[in-house]
């Protein structure tokens, strides 16, 4: 029990669809007085999840579009709860998905370096003597001072990721975020997360790339539909994901 990091026990999630979020006010109102209303349709993303994961291990996570692969991140990562069952994370979680999601656009680059690392555990204290490191891993010495607001996609993508990986978690939640920036950034990225792996510290990675998975995690879980199909030596979750769509 105690080299347990992540536990998740018949973890389950229902969502909204698409469709629902536009299924504005008005027509809700008017279909309720016309005696048409209908519940808005929902959807199963995650079914029954079982789940666990030992400190340390490096696991990837496979399927096509819309398996589940994200959303069973954000679960564990505490940006969604789940409908029902239970999640169990025993350590600090950096969460490398949606990068930037958290930031407040109105204030300061520096003051959300602040925000952001507070929301993560960190002190005031703590996040301050990390801000110099921070804006000169994201190249943004000199937006110290300018909101959000002002910084483009790319930048916003780097902050967060310069923050997510500068304290040090013991769990690392990866969403193939090493699209962003140029190539020497994206080299830059791949060098610290090569730390990570070396380190023991947990990581969860969702990746379409199986060489990647196959190469560098011990562990790989494949999702369908919300279900999880397999588990286990990532050699032989990837191989029979292949055999599955060829």
């Amino acid at each position: 029990m105690t080299d347990e990091a992540i536990r998740l026990d018949q973890v389950s999630l229902w969502r909204r669809t698409q469709e629902e979020f536009s299924y504005d006010l008005k027509k809700t109102v008017l279909s309720f007085f016309e005696g048409k209303y209908r519940q808005p349709a929902k959807k199963l993303v995650l079914d029954k999840i079982d789940l666990v994961v030992e400190k340390g291990a490096k696991i990837g996570i496979i399927g096509s579009n819309g398996a589940g692969k994200s959303t069973l991140l954000k679960v564990i990562s505490g940006i969604l709860q789940p409908t029902t069952g239970t999640v169990r994370v025993r350590g600090q979680i950096a969460p490398l998905i949606e990068l930037g999601a958290g930031f407040d656009s109105e204030i300061s680059v520096m003051d959300n370096i602040l925000l952001y690392g507070v929301l993560l555990g960190f002190s005031r204290e703590e996040m301050k003597e990390r801000i110099d490191s921070i804006l000169d891993f994201a190249e943004l010495e000199d937006y110290r001072f300018v909101p959000v607001k002002g910084l483009s996609s790319g930048m916003v993508a780097r902050l967060g990721f310069a923050i997510a990986t500068d304290i040090q978690p013991e769990i690392l939640i990866l969403d193939e975020v090493l699209s962003v920036g140029d190539e020497s950034f994206k080299n830059k990225c791949q060098k610290r997360i090569d730390k990570f792996w070396e380190s023991h510290v947990t990581i969860l990675v969702v990746s379409h790339s199986m060489d990647f998975i196959k190469k560098s995690c011990d562990e790989a879980i494949w999702l369908s539909k919300g279900n999880l199909k397999l588990a286990g030596d990532s050699k032989e979750v990837v191989k029979s994901y292949l055999d599955s769509v060829t």
